[in-house]
């Protein structure tokens, strides 16, 4: 009796592209790996996982930030205030470069980066915590004399 063979593989159908060659890039909701889709597309289907992902509207700004505890690259629409990673669920403070202000740590001088506001800034080198300023509703002016 003869043994059915297993029909071959189909050749990789090529990427056909939109008409004027314009792509754009997301990460994937499922397994966070980088989507490449074509300008136009309102959701890209990962080859990976199988999760579709929602592309954002056109003209939207996206921005990107390392997740503090597994230091995976996550892509966010900028303006959001917090991001949650899709990998280990941590979710990070999304901060544009106006929101975040630097000091030098009070002990070891070590150049520490807080969110702007903050009364004090605990350093991970050495856990002093350095005073940042003074709340505006506690400061008091002195009249001129």
């Amino acid at each position: 009796m003869p043994v059915p063979l297993a029909p071959y593989p189909l050749p990789p159908v090529p990427f056909a592209g939109p008409v004027n060659g314009s792509q754009s890039q997301l990460v994937c909701s499922g397994c966070v790996n980088l989507l490449v889709y074509p300008v136009g597309a309102t959701s890209v289907c990962c080859a990976v996982c199988k999760a579709v992902t929602a592309v954002p509207p056109p003209g939207t700004e996206m921005a990107q930030l390392v997740c503090g505890r597994c230091h995976t690259l996550l892509m966010y629409i900028r303006g959001a205030t917090s991001v949650k990673c899709s990998c280990c669920h941590t979710v990070n403070l999304a901060m544009e470069a106006n929101q975040v202000a630097q000091v030098n740590c009070g002990n070891c001088q070590m150049l520490l980066m807080y969110q702007y506001g903050a009364r004090s800034v605990k350093c991970a080198v050495c856990q002093f915590v350095t005073s940042v300023g003074v709340p505006r509703s506690t400061m008091e002016q002195k009249p001129h004399s």
